[in-house]
């Protein structure tokens, strides 16, 4: 049940008839995995936070540096050598003191993930290395939890849902390695792909609209334009070609 307090401070979004009191409370009960405290997990913690997610989960094993500083709003000048789970733990406690932080200073790896995962209703995959992605994905299909996946570099982004079973999955949409390298990034880029990673975030909690399930969302912010290609669920995907289910 809400509080006087819940409902003074979450109004505005309390009047979304999509969303109303039920919807709020739906998103009150959420426990949320955020992987990866940078340039898209500031953006998305931040609004999730914000819009009152019960349960935040950040997870990540680096510590501020100043060259993160021009992308990653949660971490500032005077945290630089601190670890990013703490300095996120403090901003996001002070913007919304109702709602639970757990920070893990960990590295996802494969025989650590399943216990960072457990009792998440959902993954936000905001990681900048490939490797750790396919982990995300492959843990989501394996617990059939939900995953939010963002990618950014430079002035260009994409965002794309993706719930076991039913949809096409990371694998299904690179089907293979990825190089792994530095990338450039402007800080409005994740600042962008968060913000709809949490909207979709939201959205699915809620049960509102048309979630970006069997296709990808591509920013591009040099031409100011927003496209989305269509993604199969490929039946032979090595991580959900198993699962049964319907498109």
């Amino acid at each position: 049940m809400l509080t006087k307090r819940d409902r003074n401070l979450y109004d505005r979004q309390i009047m979304i008839p999509e969303i109303g009191e039920k919807g709020q409370e739906r998103l009150n009960q959420a426990k949320v995995l955020i992987a990866g405290v940078g340039g898209l997990g500031s953006p998305t913690a931040f609004y999730l936070a914000a819009a009152g997610i019960g349960t935040i989960r950040l997870v990540d094993y680096d510590v501020v540096d100043i060259s993160n500083l021009n992308r990653q709003i949660l971490h500032w000048d005077g945290d630089i050598g601190r670890e990013k789970v703490d300095s996120a733990l403090e901003k996001l406690s002070r913007l919304n003191p109702s709602i639970n932080i757990e920070p893990v200073r960990e590295k996802i790896r494969e025989d650590n993930l399943s216990r960072i995962v457990e009792g998440c209703n959902l993954i936000v995959d905001a990681m900048d290395n490939f490797n750790v992605r396919y982990l995300l994905n492959r843990s989501a299909v394996d617990h059939q939890i939900p995953l939010f996946h963002g990618a950014v570099r430079g002035f260009e982004g994409r965002a794309m849902t993706i719930l076991p079973g039913q949809t096409a999955c990371l694998m299904c949409m690179y089907r293979g390695p990825v190089p792994e390298e530095k990338s450039p990034v402007i800080g409005v880029t994740p600042a962008v792909i968060g913000a709809i990673q949490a909207t979709e975030v939201i959205k699915f909690l809620t049960g509102v609209g048309q979630l970006l399930t069997n296709r990808i969302l591509l920013f591009d912010g040099i031409d100011m334009t927003f496209k989305e290609f269509r993604i199969n669920r490929n039946p032979h995907c090595m991580h959900c070609g198993n699962i049964k289910g319907k498109e």
